[in-house]
């Protein structure tokens, strides 16, 4: 019996014992797979499971950085970011559609907004939705109002907040577009000194951190820590605002003048220190609104297929934005003869007497290279052959110089390398490598052709050689101050190298004035001043369809600076593809950068120097002989230099024209008003155009008409432009403006 329950006991007793070890085992595996997963999260994996939780209950909204402001150099403001505002809900906040329904109605009509895209944004589970960035104070004022009716009518005044924003704003519109750039929308610089200087001028955003509750939704504004944003540095450029806007005013005038079709280039930049004092590609853009095409450009994109329409706003709108003073490169023409001749005077290769021959042309094999008087020069020394800008002379000069130290000097005036301007997208030179130069390549290389350079780059060699041979880095920006004014950088002159001496550069100096006194008008001669420069015109070689009315497509251009004795501003002017009257650098460039010069100089105080034949064509300023009798105002007139007029049978003078402080030229008349009735009396405006300066004189006076001179006056000038049409009616007396450059039979590029 006791056998057969041990018999029994047996199977049972192991059964348990298996039971209760698989029962161990489980609560070991289970246990220690538990206990190994939660060491492995606290161990292993525990910050970065504390940084989910956190931002699970935390939600980090940016608050954006005042960008900093640009200015001029003189301290006017250029670009700024102006106040605006962000309109932010907190739709967790309504207790019934009737209230969603009224906000979203209100919202959508004030901000210009559809009503169902608020609507769906006042059912959002939230306390911090944005319903519309950036608006105006304007629309502020509305949004204000609108809260407190919502308030009072619906109880619901906690639903609406107004935050701090910013929008970029330029107060000049176009002026220096190329330069400036631009920032988007998100405030980030896009093009020009905006991307440049983005680093500085963008700021650091603040935060705005919210607490949220279990459902995930923002807990209200009493939850919210709040860290302040700091404001962008403040830029201030070299340019000077009054000088950019006189060379814009003279370019844009002048690509009309010439029908121009592929923009033009101003620089104007400080020989002694590389500051760019302006820098015009014209036509720019509108700053305030840079994604608008001009009419034409639309026109044209509209005639496309609509599969190509998009690709060819993009391109049009890139080469809108481009400053063709840095980025773009061209063929610099006889304005690289200054570059020439300096090589050779710093070589002892010439003097100012050693002698060329110039019989029209050069042969070189095959190829013929013509002088652009097709008659020659015949024998010339070498200050004449720069007078004459006598290709086949500058053949020989280049040949003196060799092809190896022109190659030397070449990139020791920096056309081999980029300049380093502080701007986005400074293209490279083109020129021929190393130990491929032809014979012809080196020749025409010697008067400025078939190699291209930018722009920046001709004014940085140019001003070298003013300066003493310094060849300095350009830049545009002077200096960067925070918020508070407190100067952050400073931008100081930095020289590269010295690739002439001073003597070489006195003597550059001084041919390349006599050359402008000799030329007059067709060589950049201004009234009053000593004015070093050359002119240029070079063929574009391989541009492709021809677009101008002339054979070939040309670069016009003219560099100077002045004075020639102490020199100070340096200027380049260029337009691409001039296809009016003519395409020479004398009569397309030279008579721009008369007119820009004649107005930068006084403003910019460069000494004058008048000869006796130039004193006779300066402009005074009219005295004040109002309330005088008649006898008395015609004796204080006299004495001041000026004839008069009398209008009226009146004993006292009450009106006057010119007004006082008109400036007219020296002998010029005062027409003395002494009744009412008498001051209705015009005259009509004649044409005064094409005449010398004694013809327009005296046809000016013979209509009682005043005139102010500008430009080439005492140099064999010929009128080119008035600035009161010819035909307009005005009071007797009227000043008229008028501009004098070469007569268009004469140039020497």
């Amino acid at each position: 019996m006791e056998s057969k329950k041990r018999a029994a006991k047996g199977p049972n007793q192991r059964l348990r014992q298996r039971t209760a070890i698989l029962i161990i085992i489980i609560l070991v595996l289970g246990f220690g797979a538990a206990l190994g997963r939660l060491s492995f999260l606290t161990l292993v994996q525990g910050s970065e499971l504390q940084e989910k939780a956190i931002g699970q209950q935390l939600k980090d909204t940016t608050i954006p950085a005042k960008r900093g402001s640009i200015f001029d150099v003189n301290g006017k403001v250029l670009a700024e970011s102006a106040s605006v505002w962000q309109v932010v809900m907190a739709p967790i906040n309504f207790k019934d559609d009737e209230q969603r329904e009224a906000v979203a109605k209100g919202l959508s009509e004030i901000l210009d907004l559809k009503y169902e895209n608020v609507l769906e944004k006042t059912r959002q589970e939230s306390y911090y939705v944005v319903v519309k960035r950036k608006i105006e104070v304007e629309q502020r004022d509305k949004v204000i109002e609108f809260m407190d009716e919502i308030e009072e009518k619906y109880k619901c005044g906690n639903v609406l907040q107004l935050l701090d924003d910013y929008k970029r704003y330029y107060p000049k519109d176009d002026l220096a577009s190329c330069v400036i750039g631009f920032a988007g929308s998100d405030e980030q610089g896009l093009e020009g000194v905006e991307y440049q200087y983005d680093e500085y001028l963008s700021g650091t955003p603040g935060r705005m951190v919210t607490a949220t509750n279990a459902r995930g939704t923002n807990m209200p504004f009493s939850f919210e820590q709040n860290i302040e944003s700091k404001d962008g540095d403040n830029v201030y450029l070299t340019i000077d605002e009054t000088v950019q806007s006189i060379c814009e005013k003279y370019m844009k005038q002048g690509i009309i003048n010439n029908n121009v079709l592929n923009r033009g280039v101003c620089i104007a930049m400080d020989v002694n220190t590389g500051a760019i004092v302006a820098c015009v590609t014209v036509d720019g853009y509108n700053l305030n609104d840079p994604y608008t095409l001009p009419d034409d450009t639309k026109e044209e994109i509209e005639e496309l297929p609509k599969d190509e329409q998009t690709e060819a706003e993009g391109l049009a709108l890139a080469a809108m934005w481009r400053n063709k003073a840095i980025t773009d490169t061209y063929m610099p023409g006889s304005v690289f003869k200054i570059c020439t001749a300096s090589m050779a005077l710093e070589e002892g290769k010439v003097n100012d007497n050693t002698n060329f021959v110039c019989g029209g042309s050069v042969t070189f094999g095959n190829d013929i290279i013509h002088c652009h008087a097709r008659g020659g020069h015949g024998n010339q020394t070498f200050v004449q052959a720069i007078c004459n800008s006598c290709n086949p002379a500058f053949i020989q000069i280049g040949q003196l110089v060799g092809i190896e130290k022109f190659r030397e000097y070449y990139q020791g005036f920096g056309f081999s390398e980029k300049t380093g301007i502080d701007l986005p997208g400074e293209a490279e030179d083109n020129f021929w490598e190393e130990g491929t130069m032809s014979e012809v390549d080196f020749a025409v290389a010697s008067f400025g052709q078939n190699f291209s350079i930018t722009p920046i780059q001709m004014i940085t060699a140019t001003a070298a050689v003013a300066n003493g041979g310094y060849v300095l880095q350009p830049y545009v920006v002077s200096k960067i101050t925070d918020a508070q004014g407190n100067v952050v950088k400073n931008v100081e002159k930095k020289v590269k190298r010295q690739v002439i001496s001073k003597a070489t550069s006195d003597k550059m100096n001084e041919i390349l004035a006599y050359n402008t006194e000799t030329a007059g008008a067709t060589s950049g001669y201004v009234t009053g001043y000593k004015i070093a420069g050359k002119t240029g015109t070079s063929e574009k070689v391989g541009a492709g369809e021809v677009k101008s009315v002339f054979n070939e497509d040309y670069i016009a251009s003219f560099c100077g600076y002045a004075p020639a004795d102490d020199p100070q501003i340096a200027m380049l002017v260029f337009f691409d593809t001039p296809s009016g009257g003519s395409y020479y650098g004398s009569q397309v460039s030279s008579p721009v950068f008369i007119n820009i010069m004649t107005e930068v100089l006084p403003y910019l105080e460069i000494k004058t120097s008048y000869s006796d034949d130039e004193l006779a064509y300066i402009d005074v300023s009219a005295g004040d002989y109002t309330g005088l009798s008649v006898s008395e105002a015609q004796e204080a007139a006299e004495k001041d230099g000026f004839t008069t007029s009398v209008k009226g049978s009146g004993e006292k003078v009450i009106a006057q024209i010119p007004t006082v402080s008109s400036k007219i030229s020296t002998g010029g008349n005062i027409v003395l008003y002494t009744d009412e009735g008498s001051k209705s009396e015009l005259v009509k405006v004649p044409d005064l155009v094409g005449m010398s300066a004694s013809e327009v004189n005296y046809t000016a006076a013979n209509y009682d008409l005043n005139v102010s001179f500008s430009g080439a006056v005492s140099s064999g000038g010929i009128s080119s432009s008035q600035d009161i049409p010819e035909g307009t009616e005005v009071s007797p007396g009227t000043v008229i403006s008028v501009s004098f450059t070469g007569s268009s039979a004469t140039f020497n590029d």
